[in-house]
């Protein structure tokens, strides 16, 4: 699909493009071009090499964030520079359906609507719901993925639920059953009391929290033992107390028995090595039912687990307590305690870790339940192997033990859900108490079996991802094509949840086949002050709103141009707005280059200016730059080079040194035209995958082509690599800088022209530039009645050469006003030098300041001395009269 310009039909460039780049006029028009003619659809039967990415698929809930706008550049960009590579490019869409989230969406719907719960419809209406929902409510996030410029295949676009999505999860669901790594057993989990659900740990959001730690004592006199709690209400389920074995305070104690207060039963006091000795008294109590840790104590202890809250945390143990909310129960019981005479201590406020439900907030409570697991560990060790050995990088390399940390300690993962939105769990159960897990190709058994009520944790089908969207359990082109897939794009703060368990599940089903080859992990999209959006802080952003005001391509390169590999980012309407005048800078030099006949088809001759030769010397460093960067997923730092080399060196110097040379006309102006539409050609397209838009526009203008999506992408040319040209134009460059700051300093507008003597060229190696630097900086030849008032020596090249460039600004400048901005100029450098000098004289100051802050108060007395030597200089050198 990619086309080689120098070998197309001959040209035919425009030269009518509008004065003003408007990205609203230009960007839908496009995208719905480039999907209707198809360069998004790969042909999975092609020889081309493939190069595949699946897009980790947003919640149906809602609408994309700053940071999927992050995720989507990132991959847009990867995909769209393979695709001009000349690789087969698949980037497959699709939507996760969320199961808690989506359920929670359409039960507040129904009750603020209808006063309604989905237990006043019944299962079978209340999901026809859901799906109802889905279908009105997924279109958005497709229209703000078609905004971004998405180069998504829409015909292969998949969604959680579908049918073949469905048929894989029960497929790998009978596998992994069949192979006893799914189990059903009772264990703590972490429940929502609100939406009666067990929770993955990524729906789990810790947030510090002001609560109690109440200090009780367990027993009387020497058998005495105390215990702190957060949580008082537990104490009820409590069933044991453990200390350290090594701890000789409680040794006595270890293997007697303490009376529970409040409860009339008495308890064991055990020795367990998962107590710590040095926190708080060295005694905890053991509730096995309310507490994971406590779980396993009990399970090691062979202690009974005794359940005293409801699915809905009200107390279920018999007593005053009985009926209360758990939130109710917590005073009642620390009020009972105290009026026995058996609260020690009471710290308020206690600032400790609390778990919320990340859908709707409440406190999330550890609870034993029945639930089903996949049991992890050989499918971790394969997980964590598939790293270690090579088959799969991370990106950073640095961020590969987080992801250790997690798969080397992960525990069985608890994938039930009692929701009734998602995939229902294929376990069937008979009268007489027999189970039958159901394959997608067997038929469910007879009429008195029913059916497991639970769904599946979102994260098991969303854990097929990368090949249960490519047809699995089929053999299927697209799989055998596109698997593994070449790259995955998320965000560091799912690497544990998301990333592992596609790893553990694609190595399983595809036969030790990674899922991936590389995981190119980034940050977190924060606001310009680094916080965290959230809607509490009312700093969050829609996407739409900066792509609706200042373009999708400023949008796109404002966060490429922040995304360090692993790293999180800031970002501001400031810094789009500042990518959206980068795109007018392409616009107008693009537009400048048409004007005047710029040419990206014409061969380049062999002889070229040291202008043409430094600029082509510097794309072509470039080029490599950024093929070595994309391949390391710098994405900043190969945006930033664009950035600078795009504005600096082809905007801002090489269009500026080639308007003499196309003014004057001839062969030289035939050059230049030839270099210039080369070096905008290859830039356009280097730029191409992080700013699609303009760049389409600005491409097929200047070569009258197709399309820049299916253009070949630029290869770096080292035999244009020129050190010397470069040299000569950096030493140009630095003498139209100085002068112009010498300019400026002498008061005299950027448009007005003086006269000027430049001495030294020559041996500067710049006198073949001399009329260049003249139209540059606007000096004329000096005249008969030349009288210099003001001069400047620039040094810095090589062989301690010398340019002195000297003005006659006789009858230019307002003498008067300029000699009055230069007194307060001076003032304000006099004051500047004193106050500094006060410091530095200052040995208290000296004695108790950081280092870094006394070299910063020496730099600006240098600063403010070197001002007040230039400012006397220009005093003295202008008119008296």
């Amino acid at each position: 699909m990619t086309t080689e310009p120098d070998t197309q039909a001959p040209l035919t460039p425009s030269t009518e493009l509008s004065t003003k780049y408007t990205p609203a006029e230009v960007e839908g028009p496009l995208y719905e071009r480039w999907v209707e003619a198809g360069y998004f659809t790969p042909d999975s039967s092609s020889d081309r090499p493939p190069y595949s990415i699946v897009i980790p698929p947003p919640n149906v809930t809602g609408t994309l964030h700053l940071g999927h706008a992050l995720d989507h550049t990132l991959m847009d960009a990867l995909t769209r520079r393979r695709r001009m590579q000349g690789y087969e490019v698949l980037w497959l869409p699709g939507m996760d359906h969320a199961g808690i989230a989506t359920q929670n969406v359409v039960e507040r719907e129904l009750a603020k609507h209808e006063g309604k719960s989905r237990h006043d419809l019944g299962r079978e209406a209340f999901v026809e719901r859901v799906w109802k929902w889905k279908e009105e409510s997924g279109g958005k996030i497709t229209g703000q993925m078609r905004r971004l410029g998405d180069g998504v295949d829409w015909s292969r676009s998949r969604f959680t639920m579908d049918e073949g999505l469905s048929r894989a999860v029960q497929t790998i669901f009978k596998r992994l059953y069949d192979d006893g790594l799914i189990y059903r057993a009772e264990r703590i989990i972490n429940w929502c009391p609100r939406c009666q659900t067990a929770l993955s740990d990524i729906e789990v959001e810790h947030s510090d929290d002001e609560g109690e730690l109440i200090s009780i004592r367990y027993g009387d006199g020497e058998n005495a033992i105390v215990v702190a709690t957060t949580r008082a209400e537990t104490m009820l389920g409590d069933t044991a107390v453990a200390v350290h074995p090594d701890d000789e305070r409680y040794a006595h104690l270890v293997g007697t028995e303490v009376e529970l207060p409040l409860t009339n039963r008495r308890i064991p006091i055990i020795a367990d090595e998962h107590v710590d000795p040095s926190f708080g008294t060295g005694a905890v109590k053991v509730t096995p039912a309310h507490d994971p840790n406590d779980f396993e104590i009990g399970q090691r202890h062979g202690l009974p687990n005794i359940t005293v809250m409801d699915e809905r945390a009200v107390i279920t143990a018999s007593g005053p307590f009985f009926g209360l909310d758990r939130f109710e129960a917590r005073p009642a019981v620390v009020a009972a305690l105290r009026e026995d005479g058996r609260i020690v201590a009471e710290k308020r406020p206690y600032v400790h870790a609390v778990g919320h439900c990340s859908r709707c907030d409440t406190v999330v409570e550890p609870r034993l339940s029945l639930q089903w697991f996949v049991k992890v560990e050989t499918l971790a060790k394969e997980a964590g192997d598939a790293v270690r050995d090579g088959r799969v990088n991370i990106h950073p390399p640095e961020l590969a033990k987080r992801y250790f940390d997690w798969v080397d300690n992960m525990h069985d993962w608890c994938i039930s859900r009692q929701l009734w939105w998602g995939h229902r769990i294929p376990v069937w159960y008979s009268p007489d108490g027999e189970v039958r897990c159901v394959g997608p190709d067997e038929e469910p058994p007879g009429r008195e079996w029913t059916q497991d009520p639970d769904v599946l944790d979102t994260w098991f089908s969303s854990g097929l991802w990368p090949f249960s969207t490519l047809g699995w359990p089929d053999d299927t082109a697209d799989l055998r094509k596109f698997y593994p897939t070449s790259v995955l794009v998320t965000g560091y703060d799912i690497i544990f949840f998301w990333v592992a368990r596609m790893m553990l599940f694609g190595l399983y089903a595809m036969d030790g086949k990674q899922p991936f080859d590389v995981v190119a992990l980034h940050g977190l999209v924060r606001d310009k002050y680094g916080k965290k959006m959230s809607k509490s802080r009312g700093n969050t952003v829609d996407p739409l709103d900066w792509m609706d005001a200042y373009g999708s391509d400023a949008l796109r390169f404002m966060l490429a141009r922040g995304a360090n590999p692993g790293s999180d980012q800031a970002s501001s309407e400031e810094w789009v707005a500042g990518a959206r005048n980068f795109c007018n800078k392409l616009w107008n030099a693009t537009r400048f280059a048409l004007l005047n006949g710029a040419d990206a088809s014409a061969e380049l001759p062999s002889e070229l200016s040291p202008a043409d030769r430094w600029i082509l010397s510097r794309l072509h460093t470039v080029l490599a730059e950024v093929d070595d960067l994309y391949e390391r997923y710098e994405f900043a730092k190969l945006t930033d080079i664009l950035y600078h080399f795009a504005w600096d060196e082809v905007c801002d110097w090489y269009v500026e040194l080639a308007k003499p040379e196309l003014a004057a006309g001839g062969a030289q102006a035939d050059t230049t035209r030839a270099v210039l539409g080369h070096v905008l050609d290859r830039l356009l397209r280097v730029l191409h995958p992080v700013t699609p838009f303009v760049t389409e526009a600005l491409w097929t203008a200047l070569t009258g082509q197709e399309s820049v999506v299916i253009a070949e992408w630029p290869k770096a040319d080292p035999s244009r690599h020129d050190p010397a040209a470069e040299a000569e134009i950096e030493a140009l460059q630095r003498v139209v800088t100085e002068v112009r700051r010498f300019r400026s300093d002498q008061g005299l507008k950027p448009t007005q022209r003086v006269p000027a003597r430049l001495d030294g060229l020559d041996t500067a190696g710049l006198a073949a530039h001399s009329t260049l630097i003249r139209s540059l900086v606007r000096l004329d030849p000096p005249g008969d009645e030349f009288a210099p008032s003001a001069s400047v020596s620039i040094g810095g090249f090589a062989g301690s050469a010398q340019v002195d460039v000297a003005v006659d600004t006789s009858g230019t400048i307002d003498v008067a006003a300029e000699r009055r901005r230069l007194e307060k100029d001076l003032a304000a450098a006099e004051k500047e030098r004193a106050q500094n000098a006060g410091k530095l004289g200052n040995e208290a100051f000296l004695a108790k300041a950081p280092d870094a802050v006394v070299v910063k108060v020496r730099e600006r007395l240098a600063a403010a001395e070197s001002d007040l030597t230039r400012l006397q200089a220009q005093l003295a050198a202008l008119p008296t009269a």
